[in-house]
């Protein structure tokens, strides 16, 4: 019954999650849209006003008119609009998931056992939660010292740029010699996220606190906060598609497994980066379809390294298993009986679980046949069981190679 009422609070906390993390993110795009697609006020009286640039757009069945000032208007509404909470509530949720499935059970989905980092793989539970925590506000420590210190005034974004570039794969690199691969991928994107929602609550709003408190006052507001705002802004838009990536990556196995897999993750970041590229001078009325063919070769190159190795070209590694005599049922159950069913079943008896985890049940041999290429490939990457709890020999991960039949 605990478990059951565990994986109810984790529907309900992913679903608010991401209702927020649409909301936030769709209005982010809108926005992003809206301003790279004003155009110059052909109204005279409106230039005068201060507008900076107006669109007009229909939807809906209605026509909207959209205007932009560049400096204070003649005076602000009341009830102005602000854009925060969906920011807040999507990395608030997001960490409660973290802490729901992933702190909860570190030593479970947290330690990589197979790091070669002999410190990483021998974490207790406890330190792998530091660490998890460490990374995330480590992460967002060194972004935000990047940004004041390469580009306090905003004038050298391009170097800025490359700067956190680099910084990401470092995450990368870090994150899969130090965590297990599914883990690994949810921080990375974890500390893009994080640096997304800190943007929000440490330097955008406060800088626009700051303009609208001046220009109610009557005096003007430091540009410094507008073009400090636009530069997290900015940064938070080409973060976007990565992150959404990095955050459903846990669903395949193929992904994190690789032996490579940090310059896999770095490859899916690059690539989000310049394809959301493309849509923002395509918003801007510049069409340059060379960022979508770049995105599209970085995840090709991403496919091509994760590709399974054919079975004539199998690696002295696994020679072994291949020469082995085919496997079949008694061998097969044995090793699932040994290792998988206890969460893998109609009713695991792991107490974590009250339903078999993606719904794949191993407890008869009809199910085990039919999932036995996605086994092999998870057996044989080592991602399961996790955290070779269990403590599967590679004798046994060679048994499960070898099935035939």
């Amino acid at each position: 019954m605990h478990a059951y009422f565990i994986d109810f609070a984790n529907l309900l906390l992913r679903w608010l999650h991401v209702i927020a993390a649409i909301s936030w993110i769709g209005e982010s795009i809108y926005f992003v849209m809206l301003d790279n697609g004003l155009r110059k006020p052909k109204a005279e009286e409106d230039r005068e006003k201060g507008v900076f640039g107006e669109m007009w757009a229909v939807h809906g069945g209605g026509f909207y008119h959209n205007q932009k000032y560049a400096t204070a208007p003649a005076k602000l509404p009341e009830d102005l609009h602000w854009s925060f909470w969906k920011a807040y509530t999507t990395w608030l949720t997001g960490f409660g998931l973290f802490i729901l499935l992933y702190m909860t059970n570190p030593s479970f989905y947290l330690v990589n056992p197979q790091s070669s980092w002999e410190w990483a793989a021998n974490m207790s539970g406890t330190m792998a939660n530091i660490v998890a925590l460490l990374f995330l506000l480590g992460g967002w420590v060194v972004y935000n010292e990047l940004c004041k210190r390469i580009s306090p005034n905003m004038t050298r974004d391009g170097i800025l740029s490359v700067a956190v570039a680099i910084m990401m794969i470092v995450v990368s690199y870090l994150s899969t010699h130090i965590f297990s691969g599914r883990a690994a991928f949810l921080l990375t994107g974890a500390v893009m996220a994080t640096a997304m929602s800190a943007n929000v609550f440490f330097w955008i709003i406060p800088g626009q606190r700051r303009m609208v408190k001046a220009m109610k006052a009557g005096d003007a507001p430091n540009p410094l906060d507008g073009k400090r705002g636009k530069q997290r802004s900015v940064h938070n838009t080409y973060f976007t598609l990565p992150v959404v990536l990095l955050m459903v990556s846990n669903h395949y196995s193929f992904v994190f497994s690789q032996e490579l897999a940090w310059l896999m993750m770095v490859l899916f970041i690059f690539a989000g980066a310049v394809i959301r590229q493309y849509f923002v001078l395509m918003h801007a009325g510049s069409k340059q379809p060379g960022y979508l063919v770049a995105g599209a070769v970085l995840i090709l190159a991403a496919i091509w390294m994760g590709a399974p190795t054919s079975d004539d070209s199998a690696s002295e590694e696994s020679a072994a298993a291949v020469e082995m005599e085919p496997t079949g049922k008694a061998e097969v159950t044995q090793v699932a009986e040994t290792h998988c069913v206890q969460c893998h079943a109609q009713e695991p008896t792991h107490p974590g679980f009250s339903a078999p985890p993606a719904g794949y049940a191993f407890d008869n041999w009809e199910t085990l046949l039919n999932h036995k290429d996605k086994i092999q490939e998870v057996v044989k990457s080592g991602y399961m069981p996790l955290g070779n709890t269990t403590g599967m020999t590679q004798e046994e991960r060679d048994i499960i190679a070898a099935w035939e039949k």
